[in-house]
């Protein structure tokens, strides 16, 4: 029988892309917050143009911040230091918009509920030692290469805004090759892209894709309008929240549609994928699954979630209504818990708006632990 091929993509884009800037100043924000109280109340957005910054939301603390300083801050840290580049952190408007929480919101989340209702999805695969599909892990490590070359002037053209975006060709479900691979970066205006061409392969792309997924028919495409002089908000209006599929499976799998930047842990949107991550990723690690999706459902104001799924797409070891009754045993699912399970309250948010949410081994993606898989094997019997 002929085996069965397709193709997958996946993107990232680079922390000087508009949308991530302002992904990281809402949760820069909300780290500010944190440090200070930690049972602040967050759900901020952010907007960014050119020379403008905008940022609105709610926001309840006992704790005072400097807005105008951390959007100045965090815009700075990108990269963002002169006007050519379209965002200046020294001269760019700042605006805010800011008020607290709505009381109804609140009379559910101080009782232990959910801050909001909606849908969460978590997933894991064996495909890589991340438990990760692998076209997001190498579009993540070409752009942070991006940035790492332009901070450190190794590539001194570079500028911060750019673009990756990987195709794998899968065999049966399991990667075999790469088949293209594109980079879009903005670069000074003194080069044109047939300079940077052999830089960005031999540098950027070579260096970031295994050499077993390397193959003859791999196209590599840089700089594709044969232009990127122009970029970051000056080009492209940036928002908090329009980059979801980046910040968790390149597309593979379901999203409830919530984004994380921004947001308090009460708001499940972010907690509860968190956690529905860290159950997948254990089930699949503890030799339960190959392949593992689990959405949580919540109402608003409601503690417990009203529907938890699992789905092993035919690679579960034991049936899968076992499978939920081993989860149900070993986690409380809880905003609540989970906040306490995942050690959420902390100001750790600001390094998870670049580079993905998930398949992280620093130390404050506690949802990428693997410490649960012992106890869940047991319990399944295995």
């Amino acid at each position: 029988m002929a085996k069965e091929k397709y193709l997958f993509t996946s993107e990232s884009v680079t922390e000087g892309h508009p949308d991530k800037i302002a992904d990281q100043v809402s949760d820069a924000i909300l780290d500010a917050i944190l440090e200070k109280d930690s049972q602040g109340r967050v759900a901020c957005e952010t907007l960014t143009t050119t020379g403008l910054v905008f940022v609105a939301g709610e926001i309840t603390t006992s704790c005072y911040i400097d807005i105008p300083r951390i959007v100045r801050q965090t815009i700075k840290e990108i990269g963002y230091t002169q006007a050519a580049f379209g965002l200046d952190y020294k001269n760019c408007s700042v605006i805010t918009s800011i008020h607290e929480q709505s009381p109804d919101i609140a009379l559910g989340v101080d009782r232990n509920g959910a801050g909001d209702q909606g849908m969460m999805f978590g997933y894991a695969t064996t495909e890589t030692p991340e438990f990760m599909p692998l076209p997001i892990v190498l579009a993540h490590k070409l752009t942070r290469q991006l940035a790492e070359l332009r901070k450190k002037k190794i590539l001194p053209y570079l500028r911060p805004d750019g673009k990756s975006q990987v195709t794998i060709e899968y065999e049966d479900g399991t990667p075999k090759k790469v088949k293209a691979v594109v980079i879009s970066t903005q670069h000074s205006p003194e080069v044109e892209v047939e300079d940077i061409e052999d830089e960005i392969i031999e540098k950027v792309i070579k260096h970031c894709i295994p050499a077993q997924y390397v193959n003859e028919e791999m196209a590599c495409y840089i700089n594709p309008t044969g232009s990127f002089k122009i970029g970051g908000p000056q080009a492209d209006t940036g928002l908090t929240g329009r980059k979801i599929i980046a910040d968790t499976y390149g597309g593979v799998g379901s999203h409830g549609g919530g984004c994380f930047s921004g947001k308090d842990p009460t708001k499940v949107d972010r907690s509860g994928s968190y956690m529905a991550r860290y159950i997948a990723k254990n089930l699949v690690a503890a030799g339960i699954l190959e392949k593992c999706e689990i959405q949580l459902a919540y109402v608003i104001g409601r503690s417990e979630p009203i529907s938890l799924m699992i789905n092993g797409f035919g690679t579960a070891k034991i049936p899968e209504s076992k499978i939920k009754k081993v989860v149900r045993d070993n986690f409380d699912l809880s905003p609540g818990a989970i906040i306490k399970k995942l050690d959420l309250l902390r100001p750790i948010y600001k390094k998870t708006a670049c580079y993905g949410h998930f398949g992280r081994s620093e130390k404050e993606f506690t949802w990428e632990k693997t410490d649960s898989a012992p106890a869940l094997r047991k319990q399944a019997g295995l």
